[in-house]
């Protein structure tokens, strides 16, 4: 991580001086001849090999991340295609429960239970808050 955080880093590094090549680094062909010596042109082909370097090790980060979350996304749809079929068979048997009506009946007993559980204790928690401050 620490690699891809150094190029990051020296993006800015990677077009500096690109005023300088399109001023006085590349120049026409009617003053290459006494303009450039082979000495600046050794170092401008250096700077620009190790730019392209650059971008190439920076494309194949991309690619990687990229390929890592599609991986990633890949595996998610699956785990939500599964979870789906566990809910809709949740779903079917509830189905099933529900259309008998005595277990109809069961069911709002226990849920009026549950309900009237919840409903006494917040009034009992909130006496005790009033009572004991």
């Amino acid at each position: 991580m620490s690699y891809r955080r150094d190029h990051r880093a020296s993006r800015a590094a990677l077009f500096d001086n690109i005023d300088s090549l399109e001023e006085g680094g590349l120049r026409s062909s009617s003053s290459y001849s006494s303009g450039i010596d082979d000495h600046d042109n050794e170092k401008t082909m250096d700077s620009l090999h190790d730019r392209v370097s650059f971008l190439k090790r920076l494309t194949g980060d991309i690619h990687e991340e990229v390929e890592s979350h599609n991986r990633m996304l890949d595996r998610m749809g699956n785990e939500m295609d599964a979870s789906r079929g566990i809910m809709s068979g949740t779903i079917d048997r509830f189905k099933m429960v529900f259309e008998k009506k005595s277990t109809r009946r069961i069911c709002k007993l226990a849920a009026y239970f549950v309900l009237a559980f919840f409903l006494l204790y917040y009034i009992v928690r909130i006496l005790l808050y009033f009572t004991y401050g």
